[in-house]
C-alpha cells in the first residue's frame, strides 16, 4: 500500500506495510502515482508532454529498482505473521531510501517481533499472558472546577463524590506488581477529578511503592494530571522529585481557556493557574512535562492558544480535540475539518521556523520515531486497555479505559478479585487494526494502532468501530510529523 502527499514543498511517499519513507521529485512522485495500474509503456506516454523520454524510463528504472528491494508497493502481511503459528523472532529492518537526486530520510522499523501463538486474529492478541503493565488511580471523584466539557462529568463520572483510601491506593500497587510478571517497568497514573484534592493519599501511595519496588524487582514511573489550582511549593517539590510526567490542563488564551474551565461560581481560573504551572515548570528539573489544551469548535484556530502558551514559556505542548456528543454546541464538526488541518500545518511549519531560530518545542502529537519506534505488535495492537493496562476507581473496581468509568456496564473486576470479566477483557484482546474493518485499507493504520477503542465505543458504540472524525485528525498529524523529520534531514 502507498500514501502520497505533497506538503510544505515536499513530494512524500510512504510504502505502509516495509514502513519506508521516501523523499521524491516531481517526475518520480507522478510515476508513483500511475505506477500499479498502468505499464511501463503508458506511463512513458503519459508524463511525455511534461518530463523528458530518457528522464521518464531513467526514473523508472529507479522506481523498479525500490519495487525489487521491497521499498515501494512491497507486500507485508503483518497479519499472517504475527497469527501464523509460533516461530522465531523476525527481523525485517526496512530503510527509507532517498529517490533520484534527493538525499534523505529516514530509517522506519516496524520490526523486531515475535510470532503470536496460533488462534484467530481477533483473538490471539496478548492472549497467553494477562500482564498489566499500568494502571490509571482515579484517586478522586471529585473536582474544584465546573468544565462543562468534561468527560468524567465535572470529575464524578456520573456518579457520586469519592476519594480513594490509602487502603486501596497501596492495594492498587500489590495488584500491579502481583499482575506484572517479569516487566520490571511500571507506570501509574494519578488522575481524576482533580487528585490533588487527595494530595497527601497520593504522596503516601507513592511512598509505598518505593518502599517496595526494590524488593520487587519493579520501578514505578508515575504521571499527574492537574487543572493547577491547588499547586503549591509542596506540590511542586514532590512533583520534581517523584512524577515521572505532570500534565498541566490550560487551553490557551485566557478567554479562549476560561471559557470552560470554570469553578463552581463560574469564574475562570486561567488567573489562578497559569503563574503557577510557571513556576512548577521553572522548577522541574527531571522527568518531563506537558501543558495541555483541549480545542472546540469554538476555538477551532488553536495554533493560537499553542502560540500563546509558546509565549508564556511553555515549551512541552499538547492540544488535544474534545470528545463530546456531536450535538454539543462546542462539539467538532465535518466541517470544522479545513481549518483544523490548516492549523496543523502552520504548526508544522512553525515548528520547524522555531527550531531553526534555535527555539525549539515539542508538541505530542508530531512526535513520531522513525528510527527506534514501536515494533510491530504495538504498531497493531496499541494502548493496551483491559488488558495490559487498567482503571481504578476509588472503591477498587477496575474497568478498561479511565474513559470508559462512568459505564458500569464496563466494570471488569476489582482489585481484590482481579480481571472476573472475561467475556468483556476478551473484547478489549479483539482491539487491534485487522479486527476493525475501516482499518485494513488504511494507510496510517501501523501509526495508529486502530485508534482509541473508548473513543470509538463513544462515537459507533462498538469498540470495533472507528471515530471517524478522529481518525481524519490522526492521519493529518501523521502527515505533518512526517513532513517535520524529512525537513529535518533534508
Amino acid at each position: 500500500m502507498i500514501h502520497q502527499y505533497k506538503l510544505n514543498g515536499y513530494n512524500i511517499v510512504l510504502d505502509v506495510d516495509s514502513g519506508s519513507i521516501h523523499l521524491v521529485d516531481d517526475l518520480v512522485y507522478e510515476i508513483v502515482s500511475l505506477y500499479e495500474k498502468t505499464d511501463r509503456d503508458d506511463i512513458v506516454r503519459v508524463l511525455s508532454d511534461r518530463f523528458e523520454v530518457e528522464d521518464i524510463c531513467s526514473a523508472l528504472d529507479d522506481v523498479q529498482e525500490l519495487v525489487d528491494q521491497q521499498k515501494l508497493f512491497s507486500y507485508s502481511d503483518h497479519a499472517d505473521r504475527l497469527f501464523g503459528g509460533a516461530g522465531p523472532t523476525v527481523s525485517e529492518r526496512s530503510q527509507a531510501l532517498i529517490e533520484r537526486e534527493q538525499t534523505m530520510t529516514a530509517p522506519c522499523e516496524l520490526t523486531d517481533f515475535t510470532r503470536c501463538p496460533e488462534g484467530d486474529i481477533t483473538t490471539s492478541f496478548r492472549k497467553e499472558k494477562n500482564v498489566i503493565k499500568a494502571l490509571c488511580l482515579n484517586v478522586a471523584h471529585t473536582c474544584n472546577l465546573d468544565c462543562s466539557y468534561c468527560f468524567a462529568g465535572q470529575g464524578k463520572y456520573k456518579g457520586e463524590q469519592a476519594l480513594m483510601s490509602l487502603e486501596t491506593g497501596k492495594k492498587a500497587i500489590d495488584f500491579l506488581i502481583e499482575r506484572s510478571g517479569s516487566r520490571r517497568n511500571l507506570e501509574v497514573d494519578f488522575f481524576g477529578g482533580e487528585p490533588l484534592l487527595n494530595w497527601q493519599m497520593v504522596k503516601d501511595v507513592v511512598a509505598y511503592a518505593r518502599s517496595i519496588e526494590k524488593e520487587a524487582g519493579k520501578h514505578f514511573r508515575f504521571t499527574l494530571t492537574t487543572n493547577g489550582v491547588l499547586i503549591d511549593d509542596d506540590v511542586i517539590e514532590f512533583t520534581n522529585k517523584e512524577m515521572h510526567n505532570v500534565v498541566l490542563s490550560l487551553d490557551g488564551r485566557p478567554h479562549v481557556h476560561n471559557r470552560f474551565r470554570v469553578d463552581i461560581g463560574g469564574k475562570g481560573s486561567y488567573a489562578r493557574i497559569v503563574p503557577k504551572f510557571l513556576e512548577l515548570v521553572k522548577r522541574r528539573t527531571r522527568g518531563t512535562y506537558y501543558v495541555r489544551g483541549t480545542y472546540t469548535h469554538l476555538n477551532t484556530d488553536f495554533l493560537n492558544d499553542i502560540l500563546h502558551m509558546l509565549d508564556l514559556g511553555f515549551r512541552e505542548i499538547s492540544m488535544e480535540p474534545v470528545v463530546c456528543r456531536p450535538d454539543e454546541p462546542y462539539a467538532l464538526a465535518d466541517e470544522d475539518l479545513p481549518i483544523i488541518f490548516e492549523q496543523y500545518e502552520k504548526l508544522a511549519e512553525e515548528m520547524l521556523r522555531r527550531e531553526r531560530e534555535g527555539d525549539p518545542f515539542e508538541f505530542y502529537h508530531f512526535m513520531i520515531d522513525l528510527e527506534h519506534g514501536p515494533c510491530i505488535y504495538k504498531r497493531i495492537t496499541g494502548c493496551g486497555a483491559g488488558t495490559e493496562y487498567l482503571a481504578v476507581t476509588p472503591s477498587g473496581d477496575l474497568y478498561p479505559c479511565h474513559q470508559l468509568v462512568d459505564d458500569p456496564s464496563f466494570k471488569i473486576g476489582t482489585l481484590d478479585d482481579g480481571v472476573t470479566e472475561l467475556d468483556l477483557q476478551n473484547e478489549f484482546r479483539k482491539c487491534n487494526v485487522f479486527a476493525r474493518d475501516a482499518c485494513r485499507d488504511c494507510w496510517a493504520k501501523l501509526y495508529c494502532a486502530g485508534g482509541c477503542a473508548a473513543n470509538a465505543f463513544h462515537m459507533s458504540g462498538s469498540l470495533l468501530g472507528t471515530d471517524k472524525f478522529g481518525c481524519e485528525l490522526f492521519k493529518k498529524r501523521i502527515e505533518c510529523a512526517i513532513m517535520i523529520k524529512v525537513a529535518k534531514v533534508h
